[in-house]
């Protein structure tokens, strides 16, 4: 397949999708919020859409509502779309494992929509005869099917291909990456065992402990012990 990535394609791993059913414009936003991104960050923002999340669309955003987690602007929640580009990712992961690479490391150098193909639809036959009065003709519906396709490159963002922009998109995700590592909360080290424990005692030579007595119990008085070789003597 002949991909709309006009460099140098020798180091980069590609995927695709094609005849997706789904909104070409929801396609073009969802790649908007994840190109420059690593791979695990990616994933994450997609995965955080079926949350609540919303995305921000920068275009093909007319008459649409902003949203508060945006800072008022504009944005959307495409969980369909937003699937459908993490697979497109989690391929291309796999193509880079296949190749020997590390795709933890890599970065999103291209993603792209664009709409291939329109189905137009046309009124059942049955629709034409009842409601035109048998004559065989009914207005135009003007829903019709689109398709689109769906491009996505992963590389480790050192290629020689990609221009300048590109490198340094990336190099700010990588700095932004590095800062929120550093950033996460130490484990703290587990307690050790005080000093003055007494050792466990070896198998075998522990006491066992005494079984607690009820109170009743003490008071009874012990039953006398009587020899009855003695009283059959007395007998005789």
């Amino acid at each position: 397949m002949e991909y709309s990535f006009n460099r140098d394609r020798s180091e980069i791993v590609f995927a695709h999708m094609k005849d997706i059913n789904a909104s070409y414009k929801d396609l073009c936003n969802v790649c908007d919020s994840v190109r420059y991104k690593s791979v695990p960050e990616a994933i994450a923002i997609l995965d955080s859409v079926k949350e609540g999340t919303p995305l921000l669309f920068r275009r093909h955003n007319k008459g649409m509502g902003s949203r508060h987690e945006l800072g008022g602007k504009k944005g959307r929640y495409p969980i369909k779309c937003a699937s459908i580009v993490k697979k497109a990712i989690v391929n291309a992961s796999a193509n880079a494992s296949n190749k020997g690479l590390d795709p933890d490391n890599m970065f999103i150098v291209h993603a792209t929509a664009n709409k291939t193909t329109i189905n137009r639809r046309y009124p059942s036959k049955g629709i034409l005869y009842h409601r035109s009065g048998g004559y065989g003709y009914s207005s135009a519906r003007r829903s019709d099917l689109e398709f689109a396709k769906l491009e996505v490159g992963i590389a480790t963002g050192t290629e020689k291909g990609l221009s300048q922009k590109m490198q340094k998109a990336i190099e700010h995700s990588r700095k932004y990456l590095e800062k929120m590592e550093k950033q996460k909360p130490k484990a703290k080290p587990a307690k050790a065992a005080p000093k003055d424990k007494a050792l466990t005692s070896p198998a075998g030579t522990a006491k066992p402990a005494k079984k607690p007595v009820h109170p009743e119990m003490q008071k009874r008085p012990e039953p006398v012990k009587t020899d009855t070789n003695a009283q059959e003597d007395k007998k005789v």
